[in-house]
Order: structure tokens, then sequence, then C-alpha cells
């Protein structure tokens, strides 16, 4: 049995006014929160739950929300605010990056493509024609997954509903012609990779659309029965921030891909959850610039790490994470399987409004995967 510690963390100022919240206070009141946790002597989760519940209740944040938590033995804990709950959908932002890349990934685990592939070797010259001399005629499927493919000049049509998916993506090239950014040599958080990678997936299975290529997803796992990819619009899907999800749908997401239940063997989760972008030079990084977290990335996904400087160490037992702009935040452990989400749809660039309601109960979070 283990003693129930717990720490009241604060989020500071700082990561605040970095997360667009514009309030000082701790989002936690820890003064609610610290009676009788002195005579909680030996670990239950249901005295856990009981303070997390609280500590959750007399959380200042921009909008109500879904928190949820499992455990590898399947246990699980949930708490919603307001008229949040399971079943309610949200418009995804960042969330969907990790789940577009678990489906590109099993594309690759098909055997339909590899990730050392070019964009070249599938899509034609229509849609991608870049000079030979192109330094970005070497990008790779695992470099556009890992945001390091070199591809940082934003494109309007992703936001454009009436746009062609397959003429954006040709725009991508084309805006690209003259860079000289050497494909791995950066890191660059963004829409673009993404949305070369699924065009690559959906040539690679004859598939008409991304959207066939998800219905075909959904139908063989089973998963994301009430989700959809719907923003700019179904017909021009933005990959790494379009989709409309629920919380129930989005936890089965993560069990699933957690246990590897959609890949033939584990290969393809340990390559998304590694970090892959050891030597390259972070130039775009919310977690950097928003809330000052040294974080690395894998494949459609955060690998975070909480120490000044991103190190082996953290690297070797990390949370891996894909939180949205609107604050959902969907997080796994993956040295002991504990998953959860913090479900939620505040206001675009409220992304740390979700990281402290998760920082602040981290202790109580981790006391209570540890309690068995």
């Amino acid at each position: 049995m283990h003693t129930l510690r717990l720490t009241i963390l604060a989020c500071t100022s700082l990561l605040l006014a970095a997360c667009g919240g514009g309030n000082s206070e701790n989002p936690l009141d820890a003064a609610v929160l610290t009676p009788n946790l002195e005579s909680v002597e030996q670990c239950a989760r249901s005295d856990i739950e009981s303070i997390l519940s609280n500590r959750l209740a007399s959380a200042s944040t921009d909008t109500d929300f879904t928190f949820y938590l499992e455990s590898s033995d399947g246990q699980a804990f949930s708490y919603s605010r307001g008229d949040a709950d399971l079943t309610r959908s949200y418009e995804s932002a960042s969330t969907s990056k990790w789940v577009s890349a678990a489906i590109i990934l099993q594309v690759v685990d098909r055997g339909l493509m590899a990730l050392d592939d070019h964009p070249q070797d599938y899509l034609p010259k229509s849609v991608w024609d870049l000079p030979e001399d192109s330094v970005l005629k070497d990008i790779t499927l695992a470099q556009l997954l890992s945001f390091t493919s070199g591809l940082d000049q934003p494109q309007l049509c992703d936001n454009l509903p009436n746009a062609d998916f397959f003429q954006c993506v040709s725009n991508i090239a084309d805006d690209h012609l003259q860079s000289t950014n050497l494909p791995g040599g950066i890191f660059h958080y963004g829409s673009n990779h993404l949305q070369v990678a699924g065009a690559m997936a959906v040539e690679a299975g004859g598939y008409s659309s991304w959207l066939e290529l998800f219905d075909e997803f959904k139908a063989v796992t089973g998963l994301f029965p009430s989700s959809h990819y719907s923003l700019p619009s179904q017909n021009n899907p933005r990959l790494a921030g379009g989709m409309t999800w629920t919380a129930t749908d989005y936890i089965d997401f993560i069990r699933a891909f957690r246990d590897a239940d959609f890949y033939s063997s584990t290969a393809p989760v340990e390559q998304a959850t590694s970090d892959q972008i050891v030597g390259a030079v972070v130039s775009n990084s919310p977690a950097m610039s928003g809330i000052n977290e040294d974080w690395h990335y894998g494949f459609g996904l955060w690998i975070e790490c909480h120490e000044s400087s991103f190190n082996s160490t953290c690297a070797e037992t990390p949370t891996v994470s894909s939180p949205g702009a609107y604050g959902a935040y969907p997080f796994l452990n993956t040295s002991n399987g504990a998953f959860g989400l913090i479900a939620r749809q505040g206001q675009l660039g409220s992304f740390g409004e979700g990281y402290a309601l998760l920082d602040g109960v981290r202790d109580l979070v981790d006391n209570w995967v540890e309690c068995q």
C-alpha cells in the first residue's frame, strides 16, 4: 500500500499569460482541498478520487470540462462540470494530430507505404511537383509525421471549406519551391506535414479521399462511431486540427492505440511515442512558447519532459500527449499504461487552460495510478 502524498502545484502567472487565460490566480484553489489530507493514512482510490473531485470542482477555468482517467487494470475515474459529459461533441483542434498520425501509420503497417518513402512516390506531378534540385525532394514520410519535413509556410486553404484537399497539397509544394530547409533539420509545429502525409496515404491505399480512408478505419476498428473530420469541411479536412469527437470516442481510441489493437505489432506505437526530432533545431514549438516546456515530438504526439531541458532520462518513461488549442488534453503514460483526457472546448488559444488543469492535479493522478 502506498502513502498518499499531495503537492499543490500552481499554474504560474507566466504560464497563464502565455495560455491566454489572463488570470494570474492558481486555477485550483488549494484552500478548498487541504482539509483532512493528513488523515488519509493508506492508499485507497476512493479517497484520492474524493480529493481529486474537490480539486476539479474548485478549478477556475474558462469553460466546463470532463476529466477522465483510466489505469492499466481498467479502473476508471470520471468527473464532469456543468453541461460537459462524455458524449458531448467537441472540435478537436490539435488533438486530431494523434489520430491522423495513427491512421497513417496503419497504412504503413499494412505494407502500403513505408516511413522512408517520399511524397513524389505516390503523388502525381499535378499535385507534387518539386524541381530535381529542390532540397525538399528528400522529404520522407517519417519527417512529415514528426514535423521535421521543412514545410513551414502556412496555407490559407487549410481554413477554406470549399477548397480542394489535393489542390491545397499542391499549394504546399508551390510555396516551398525556393525553400532551403533541409528535411530533418528543423522541427516546425504546423499543419502542412500531416496534409502531405495524409495525401500520400490516400494515394497509397487507392482511396478517393481522406473521408473514405477514415470511414474504412472506423469500420475495421469500431472506433470513432460518433466522430468525424469536419473542419473546414469533409471535402477539405484539416488533418492536424479538423476533427469533431466525443470524449467516449477519443478515450476508446487512446486505449486501442496503447494496446496496438489496430496494428499487427507494437512497433508503430513504439515508433510514434519515441523521440523523432533528435538533432533538429526547434523553430516553432507551442509547448516552448506557450508554457515554457522543452518537449520533443514523436509521430503526431508530444513527448513530455518536465525537466529544464529534454534529456534521455525523461524520454525513457514519457507521458505523450496531443493537446489542442481549445484546451482539450489527451495523454498516455507509456511506462505504466495509464491514460486520460480533459475534454473541453474553450476559447481558441486556451491550450494552457487544459495544461494548467492537468498540471494542478498531476500528483493526485500519479497517486491514483499507483494505488492498486
